[in-house]
């Protein structure tokens, strides 16, 4: 049966059992008629009509009602086979209808007790209360074949609608779960973005703001330092249209693999980042406590951007403070520790500090060591001034032939 034939039938359901039952009737007063030679068949149609009647209306409830629909035509079946008609297929369709339908609307369980009850009582009935004597094999045999036909099939179509419902909620759940996989995919994609556009603009902007604000001050005073000021305000501002011009070709050429792209900043250019801080009139200590060890790029550039982004932050809100970095080396662990004193900490008030309490710096190195495995913790120290420590893992040094194929 083809899948448009079916939903032609399914679409029109009274017509398609209106069909069936007639076609039914018909075939059982057929029946009715058939018999073996010698063999005297019972005298008068009424019976048979009347049997028919009442298997045929079992019939329009095979839908609704299979379990009665069974029993209903089997009642049928067994009184025609007592009053001496000969059970076969045409005087059975009834009854294989009804179990068909029992086999497809219900569970394998009550499918085989009715079937199993349907046969013993068949064959019982044709076996002990048959009149006119008819052959064992057709009073025994046949009627169990025409029984299990219908079930098997009905089974068969029962099974066949359960694997195509389920490749299609595998089918829907594997959609929706790429979609949001994709959508997951793309928030994260979003956020690693921000968090760059972030790290590159924000500090060398808060680096050129003090190198300014510091030039304007010392314009008159000391005008050979206020030039070297001016001249590292060139190199910072020069220093950030650089990485944001990469950082922005990278997100427009991002298949051109034949473009040249720098080495992404690591604790190996952390002297240098102490130095540009420098130049805007910070005080920045480094101190490394244990064996350094290789760490992985994705580390090594967690570790450099929130080192960078604490000593932005003291920049921008500790004016005149000194800062303290220590990177301290253990077995599996790497622990930066970014503190400023207390003495000339600058605090904003008033709407300046509520908008720098919701900047997105602390933020984004919060989900940056989260995203390498670490944590971080931020807040005053008791002693006075603000403190940003956060324990990254540590991964082995990839192998040289990995290297090579990189």
């Amino acid at each position: 049966m083809s899948i448009d034939l079916e939903r032609s039938m399914a679409r029109h359901p009274r017509v398609v059992d209106t069909v069936t039952v007639v076609t039914l009737f018909a075939l059982f007063l057929i029946g009715a008629r058939v018999t073996l030679p010698g063999s005297t068949p019972p005298e008068g149609l009424w019976p048979a009509v009347l049997i028919a009647v009442n298997a045929c209306t079992g019939v329009l409830l095979s839908r609704s009602h299979p379990r009665t629909a069974v029993m209903v035509t089997t009642v049928c079946a067994m009184t025609a086979s007592a009053l001496g008609y000969l059970l076969t297929v045409l005087m059975l369709a009834p009854a294989m209808v009804a179990i068909y339908w029992l086999a497809i609307l219900t569970d394998r369980r009550t499918t085989r007790i009715y079937t199993i009850g349907m046969i013993v009582l068949l064959v019982a009935t044709a076996t002990l209360l048959d009149p006119v004597d008819h052959p064992l094999v057709l009073k025994t045999v046949a009627p169990i074949a025409y029984v299990l036909v219908p079930v098997a099939t009905g089974s068969s179509r029962r099974m066949r609608h359960a694997y195509l419902e389920a490749v299609h909620a595998r089918a829907e759940h594997a959609e929706r779960t790429r979609d949001e996989e994709a959508r997951h995919r793309v928030t994260e994609e979003r956020m690693r973005i921000a968090r760059e556009l972030h790290d590159v603009v924000a500090h060398h902007l808060a680096l050129a703001n003090a190198q300014a604000t510091t030039a304007a001050h010392l314009a008159r005073s000391n005008p050979e330092q206020t030039r070297r000021m001016l001249n590292d305000l060139t190199g910072t501002t020069s220093s950030a249209l650089r990485e944001l011009k990469a950082t922005v070709g990278l997100l427009r050429h991002a298949d051109d693999i034949d473009a040249p792209l720098e080495p992404a900043p690591g604790l190996s250019r952390l002297p240098e980042l102490i130095d540009t801080v420098q130049s805007a009139g910070l005080i920045v200590t480094l101190t490394t406590v244990g064996e350094e060890r290789p760490l992985s790029p994705g580390v090594d550039l967690t570790a450099y951007r929130i080192v960078q982004e604490a000593l932005t932050n003291i920049t921008k809100h500790a004016v005149g403070a000194t800062a303290c970095v220590r990177l301290a080396y253990s077995a599996d662990r790497l622990t930066i520790t970014v503190t400023n004193n207390a003495a000339a900490v600058t605090v904003p008030a008033g709407p300046a500090a509520a908008t720098s309490a919701r900047g997105f710096g602390l933020i984004g190195m919060r989900e940056r060591a989260q995203s390498v495995g670490g944590n971080l913790e931020a807040g005053h120290r008791p002693e006075g001034g603000y403190e940003v420590s956060t324990a990254l893992p540590l991964y082995p040094r990839p192998s040289e032939e990995e290297e090579r194929t990189s």
